[in-house]
């Protein structure tokens, strides 16, 4: 089975739109029709109910997305590193959250892609149950994640520490922060927990996001207060665009890397973790700058 095929089969099931599935792949909407037919008579089950103004996956569509899904990341994987040793270089991919890209990771990997000559890397941001899931498929070398990933097949080491303060657009205390458009940011499971127990008596938050790059632009637009790394912040507060929320403390959150414990790229992983251990998430600020900013 052609692997286009699968290809066409996801994009129909996100867009919900055969046409405009055929517009994002560049191909006729008959040839997108074609291909789900093919896959609907090679599986013998209808994968889609086809109404007048809206397409829903049929349950047996529902099952074979994440089949889909892994299929097409394993070819694309497997041609990317067939190309690369061709080319006489490895490939080494790493994926982290969103937020771990945003306070961490593009700084890392900077440095890794300028240390390692001769190899080939694929970064991705991917959801923490995304990073388990293609590490155990192997498609995925390295995860870096808020949460430690639970496997007996996985190796998962802490790696740095990333410093969160609360930040407000204004000068204010504690409740004032909490209970003025407060904006919730999800900096992993742990995070959650200690969070409720430290503001047990705080309101519902104005916005929730997994992303601290929102959380920033939407303060900075609409005003409001977040708990957000110190090393986004500080030109902000330097400029006097952001403030340091009196009487709350930094707050440590801990960034761990995992990998498969049999991975074939073992070494190079093991040189990787010692090179983004000396990365410091502050960058230019160090423990010391952090008390006086208090």
């Amino acid at each position: 089975m052609d692997v286009k095929v699968f290809k066409t089969f996801l994009e129909v099931a996100r867009t919900r739109h055969f046409g405009r599935a055929a517009e994002n792949l560049y191909i006729t909407q008959a040839a997108v029709s074609a291909r789900i037919k093919q896959l609907e008579s090679f599986f013998d089950s209808a994968l889609f109910v086809r109404n007048r103004n809206s397409i829903q996956l049929t349950t047996s569509g529902e099952r074979l997305v994440p089949y889909a899904e892994v299929m097409v990341s394993t070819l694309e994987q497997a041609k990317n590193e067939l190309a690369l040793t061709s080319h006489k270089a490895l490939q080494l991919t790493m994926a982290g959250t969103p937020n771990i890209w945003d306070a961490y990771l593009q700084h890392c990997l900077s440095k890794v892609t300028d240390a390692f000559g001769g190899y080939g890397f694929l970064a991705e941001a991917l959801s923490r149950e995304q990073l388990n899931r293609n590490l155990l498929e192997r498609t995925l070398d390295m995860a870096f994640a808020f949460d430690p990933l639970k496997s007996e097949e996985l190796v998962c080491k802490q790696v740095a520490d990333l410093i969160l303060v609360l930040v407000s657009t204004r000068p204010c205390d504690q409740s004032e922060a909490l209970s003025e458009k407060y904006v919730y940011v999800d900096w992993g499971t742990r995070f959650a927990s200690e969070h409720a127990e430290r503001h047990y008596r705080m309101p519902p938050p104005y916005l929730r996001t997994s992303t601290g790059r929102i959380a920033l632009d939407f303060i900075l637009d609409k005003a409001g207060s977040a708990y957000l790394p110190l090393s986004i912040v500080e030109p902000f507060l330097q400029s006097g665009q952001l403030y340091r929320v009196e009487g709350v403390e930094p707050w440590n959150r801990p960034i761990y890397l995992s990998y498969r414990k049999d991975s074939g790229s073992l070494e190079a992983i093991i040189k990787i973790e010692e090179l983004v251990k000396e990365i410091d998430p502050l960058t230019a600020f160090s423990l010391q700058q952090i008390g006086q900013l208090g």
